[in-house]
């Protein structure tokens, strides 16, 4: 069984502009995830609005009983959030890999358009790599 379950990237204005299933038991089907997407970005948007703290970038860890989901925001406004079983630890390092493979392999990209679903070969091969090798040190913890 592997620790992650899904990624899914939401552009700024909620847009899912991608989505990777990991081999969840309960795999989504494209609406589904859309769903999640806008339902996620809305409760980001929200708590950063009702936080109590100034300053705050909105949800970052949620906990649930059968998932927990990790959510990284760029300054751009993009989210990056993963699905993972519950008490997965070093997510947030996963996430700005994957954000740093963003940036490298995506923004850079001359044929890619900003804010668009992301179709990029080259992320997609490094984005399989690195959640491979999470999975490999996962398994050595």
């Amino acid at each position: 069984m592997s620790a992650i379950y899904s990624l899914h990237i939401i552009n700024k204005s909620g847009g899912l502009i991608f989505y990777k299933d990991y081999g969840s038991a309960g795999r989504m089907d494209t609406n589904d995830s859309l769903r999640v997407a806008s339902l996620w970005h809305s409760m980001h948007a929200i708590s950063q609005q009702l936080s109590p703290v100034v300053g705050c970038s909105g949800i970052e860890l949620l906990e649930a009983d059968t998932f927990d989901l990790h959510c990284f925001q760029s300054l751009t406004g993009t989210k990056f959030f993963v699905l993972c079983e519950p008490g997965t630890l070093h997510m947030e390092a996963l996430l700005k890999v994957i954000y740093e493979l963003y940036t490298d392999y995506v923004l850079k990209n001359p044929f890619y358009e900003v804010e668009m679903p992301i179709r990029c070969e080259l992320f997609d091969i490094h984005l399989t790599q690195a959640i491979q090798k999470d999975r490999v040190a996962l398994l050595g913890r």
